[in-house]
C-alpha cells in the first residue's frame, strides 16, 4: 500500500491538509510529520503538540524530525550571506526546495513513503508522466511562487489538497472537526524573524553593529551617511535617516564599497530584467515569441513579458516597466496558470 507523509506545522492549513489526505488515501496510509526548525525549543514543542493533537483526533500516527542544523545551514546562512552581498533573499523559496521538499523528501523515501502532502495553496497535475505546478484557486493565497524552484522529482511526489479551496473554507473545515488551529492566525513574517526586524536579527546573529557608509546619487555625489548597505533594500523610502527635501528611494546598493544609491522613484522602473540560475520545473521549452506573465516577488502582480533564454540565464522583457526588480529575489514565469520556470534576479 502506498504511504503518504503529511507535513504539519501545527497551523490550520496543514491540519486541514491532514484531514483531506486521510479521507483521500485512508487512515492506515497516512502519517503526520513535524519538522523541528527553530532554535526556540518552546515554539517547536508547541507546534509539535498542536500537530500531534490533530493526528490523535484523527487516529493517525505522528512523528517529529529534528532539522534545525540543516535549516540553519541551508536557509539562515543563505539569508545572512545574501544580505551582506547586497542582495535581498527569499528564504521561503529556498526552504521549500532544500528542507520541506529536500530533506523531508529524502527522509520520506528512506522511511518508505511515496508522497508528501502539505498545506500549500497550489495545484499539481500530472500529464503524460510530467508533473505541472499551477496556481491555486484562491489567488490571494496562491503559493506557487514559493514552490517554483522545486525539481520535477520533488513536484511529482507532492500533493496540495488545499489548492482548490479558499482560506475561509479551510478554516470552516478545521473548525467543523474541532481543531484548535482553526482560529490560529496566519504567520505574516519570516518564521525565524517573527518581529520582522531583519536588521536586528543580522546584528545579533553576526555580532556586529552599524557599518556606516555613503549615500550617493546617480552621479556618485555623496549625499550623507547610512548605517550599512545590508540594512536597506531596493525601493525603500522610509527609515533612510536622511532629509533631501523630497521623497527619495533606494535605487541600488554596492556591497563592496558599502554604498547606497538614492534617487527619484522613476529610477526604480525597468523593462528588461535578467534572471540567473533558471529552473524549468516541468521541462518547458520556452517560446521567445510568446507572451508569458512573470512575478518579480511574492506579492508582485504578474505582468506580461517575453522570455529570452541563453543557457541557465534569461532576460524578461516586460510590456510595461516594472517597479524595483531586486537582486536576490526570485522571478517566476507563468504560461496562464502554469509555472514555466523560475530563477534569481541578477
Amino acid at each position: 500500500m502506498p504511504k503518504t507523509l503529511v507535513a504539519m506545522s501545527g497551523g490550520v492549513d496543514s491540519s486541514a491538509a491532514m484531514l483531506l489526505a486521510m479521507e483521500k488515501y485512508g487512515r492506515d496510509a497516512v502519517c503526520g510529520v513535524t519538522l523541528c526548525l527553530s532554535a526556540d525549543h518552546e515554539a517547536d514543542e508547541k507546534n509539535c503538540a498542536d500537530a500531534k493533537d490533530v493526528c490523535e483526533r484523527l487516529g493517525v500516527p505522528h512523528v517529529s524530525v529534528d532539522a534545525r542544523a540543516q535549516f540553519e545551514n541551508a536557509v539562515i546562512d543563505y539569508f545572512t550571506a545574501e544580505y551582506f552581498r547586497g542582495r535581498t533573499p527569499n528564504p521561503c523559496v529556498v526552504c521549500n526546495r532544500e528542507i520541506k521538499f529536500g530533506l523531508l523528501y529524502d527522509w520520506a523515501k528512506e522511511h518508505g513513503f511515496d508522497r508528501i502532502v502539505t498545506g500549500h495553496y497550489a495545484v499539481t497535475e500530472t500529464v503524460n508522466g510530467t508533473a505541472y505546478l499551477r496556481r491555486a484557486a484562491d489567488a490571494r493565497k496562491d503559493q506557487s511562487y514559493v514552490l517554483a524552484m522545486l525539481t520535477q522529482e520533488q513536484l511529482a511526489a507532492a500533493d496540495f489538497p488545499l489548492g482548490g479551496m479558499t482560506k475561509p473554507e479551510v478554516r470552516e473545515l478545521a473548525s467543523s472537526h474541532g481543531f484548535a488551529s482553526a482560529s490560529r492566525s496566519d504567520s505574516q513574517d519570516i518564521c525565524f524573524i517573527p518581529d520582522g526586524d531583519y536588521a536586528a536579527f543580522l546584528k545579533k546573529r553576526c555580532g556586529i553593529t552599524d557599518q556606516p557608509g555613503d549615500y550617493i546619487d546617480g552621479t556618485g555625489k555623496i549625499l550623507g551617511k547610512h548605517k550599512g548597505q545590508w540594512q536597506y533594500t531596493i525601493g525603500q523610502r522610509k527609515g533612510l535617516g536622511i532629509s533631501m527635501g523630497k521623497h527619495v528611494f533606494v535605487l541600488d546598493k554596492d556591497a563592496e564599497q558599502n554604498r547606497v544609491t538614492l534617487g527619484d522613484e522613476d529610477g526604480l522602473f525597468r523593462t528588461d530584467v535578467t534572471v540567473t540560475g533558471l529552473s524549468f520545473i516541468s521541462g518547458h521549452t520556452p517560446d521567445p515569441d510568446r507572451i508569458y506573465t512573470a512575478k518579480l516577488r511574492y506579492a508582485h502582480r504578474p505582468a506580461p513579458a517575453k522570455l529570452t533564454v541563453t543557457g541557465d540565464t534569461a532576460v524578461l522583457t516586460f510590456d510595461e516597466p516594472q517597479r524595483a526588480p531586486t537582486p536576490g529575489q526570485f522571478a517566476v514565469v507563468y504560461d496562464g496558470d502554469t509555472v514555466v520556470c523560475a530563477g534569481v534576479i541578477a
